[in-house]
């Protein structure tokens, strides 16, 4: 499953029928007044990645501390994430380790619905995601999503706008597009993180490979010098003990 643009379709659909509502038909589609705040935060269950972890946790302390006003809850993914949240002594609301080396559309699922039935229940009033996007191999690009509540779709200015023609009723439409939403977007996440993570990692171990081989080069050759004047020293030794016998 392509998890970038299957996500980005079932986007569109949403929020083109969002738009189209005057009152929401999905309690997932509820806007409230932001106060109780739930960030969702990528990271790796292991380090030597470079930068990747450390990126991800500080972008989410520095949300958090502008939130400071509002009740604030963090789900970290990646055991990375969890333990420098926790010692931060920030709320988390759940945990979810050891599946950031290879995404799994089930963990998705899984993450997907507790933050369904935490949005449904009113519990929190909105969601954002923060994870690292897969650019190349060498550049990775720090994401900050909001997922709930979703914004309708701006009506384009071009008088060609194209109107969809949907066969099944709205609601019955977003009963099976709402839960499908959600878990495409956190599954775009997780693909989108386990890929960058492997990524920096690659990068990172291969600027330590280099490093060490210029470490050693360095190394040897001061070990070379040191060597040849030991033997100078002795040659010098030998020469003056033998003039001084003649």
């Amino acid at each position: 499953m392509e998890a970038r643009p299957y996500a980005n379709a079932v986007t569109e659909i949403v929020r083109g029928l969002a738009a189209r509502m005057e009152e929401p038909l999905h309690p997932l589609l509820a806007r409230r007044p932001e106060e109780r705040i739930l960030l969702v935060v990528a990271t790796g269950d292991r380090g030597l990645a470079g930068a990747f972890n450390s990126n991800a946790v500080r972008r989410g302390i520095e949300f958090l501390r502008s939130q400071a006003d509002k009740q604030l809850e963090v789900l970290p993914v990646g055991r990375k994430g969890r333990e420098a949240f926790r010692r931060q002594k920030w709320t988390v609301m759940g945990e979810y380790v050891g599946i950031t080396a290879r995404a799994e559309f089930a963990k998705a699922q899984e993450i997907a619905a507790n933050i369904i039935e935490a949005y449904a229940g009113a519990k929190i009033d909105a969601v954002y995601l923060l994870f690292n996007e897969f650019k190349s191999v060498i550049t990775q690009k720090m994401v900050f999503e909001k997922l709930f509540p979703i914004e309708p779709a701006e009506p384009e200015k071009s008088a060609s706008q194209v109107d969809y023609i949907y066969e099944q009723p709205a609601a019955e439409l977003l009963k099976g597009l709402m839960p499908r939403y959600v878990e495409a977007r956190i599954y775009r996440m997780l693909a989108d993180s386990s890929a960058a993570e492997h990524a920096a990692r690659m990068t990172a171990m291969d600027a330590a490979t280099n490093n060490a081989g210029d470490l050693i080069d360095s190394l040897t050759l001061e070990m070379n010098k040191i060597r040849q004047a030991a033997i100078t020293k002795e040659i010098i030794e030998v020469v003056s003990g033998a003039s001084w016998s003649a």
